[in-house]
């Protein structure tokens, strides 16, 4: 029996629509297994190579491999407070070079080499203490003894202040510099602070609070502690930032010196020698 055009063209539109038909033995066509065995496309070698190949899995992979350490990254974008301590210095190490005008015999300052060596000498820790000492000595009243005194426990406080800050920052002295200075120790490699700035500033201080001075006097005291300063960046000895941190830091050190105010009072085995 043959199979009437109607159904010979239904069996044709379900087979474009992934259908199948399978025949009896009466020459009837019946539904049989209508689910596609074929591979879906997802899940094929050409579909998951073109998947490999997308725009956006070659960015997720190519930012996979380049992911920098945290480290590197903070490298790549410094904040703003290292971009600014790095411009500051660099003007202060190009300001120290321009300033070191008596850094050698032949720099355009040269000839003043010998006065800037001399005020170097003047701000020295050996000849200071020297001093004390000496007047300590000399000392008659007990009222001079307690303000020589706590002048000496002042030198040697800077000393060791100064000691402890360069052997923790460890900032080398300018590359201009000729390590001719007077009496040099270990730490004196070291160019932060400057001991010669903290002890000019803590030791004005110290004779404006203490010693009755004509003005004149006290006037040519605070030059000589900006002089010895100066000196030290036209020697090339420091750094400017050396110079203005040493200033502050023994403009401190005084308040120190005078909260640990030793008196007769308080240490009374020292002004009974």
């Amino acid at each position: 029996m043959m199979p009437s055009p109607k159904i010979t063209r239904e069996s044709r539109v379900m087979g474009s629509s992934n259908a199948s038909y399978a025949s009896t033995g009466n020459g009837k066509f019946e539904f049989s297994s209508l689910v596609s065995s074929r591979t879906p496309l997802s899940d094929s070698p050409s579909a998951r190579l073109r998947a490999s190949e997308s725009p956006v899995r070659r960015k997720d992979s190519l930012s996979s491999q380049q992911a920098l350490p945290e480290e590197d990254c903070m490298k790549l974008n410094p904040s703003f407070l290292g971009i600014a301590l790095r411009s500051l210095l660099a003007i202060d190490l190009w300001l120290s070079k321009k300033l070191g005008v008596c850094a050698a015999e032949h720099s355009s300052w040269g000839s003043a080499r010998p006065l800037m060596k001399l005020i170097e000498v003047s701000g020295h820790g050996i000849p200071w203490i020297a001093a004390t000492l000496y007047c300590l000595y000399k000392s008659d009243s007990l009222a001079e003894k307690e303000v020589v005194l706590n002048l000496l426990f002042a030198l040697i406080l800077d000393l060791i202040l100064v000691s402890l800050v360069k052997g923790v920052v460890k900032r080398r002295r300018p590359v201009q510099n000729y390590m001719d200075m007077f009496v040099t120790f270990s730490v004196d490699k070291y160019s932060f602070p400057s001991g010669h700035a903290t002890r000019a500033s803590m030791v004005s201080r110290f004779i404006l609070n203490h010693l009755v001075l004509a003005v004149p006097v006290r006037v040519l005291l605070m030059f000589w502690a900006i002089i010895v300063g100066i000196s030290r960046v036209m020697l090339g000895r420091h750094n400017v930032t050396d110079v203005a941190f040493g200033f502050l830091m023994g403009y401190m050190q005084y308040s120190l010196v005078e909260y640990l105010w030793l008196s007769p009072s308080t240490m009374p085995v020292l002004f009974s020698l």
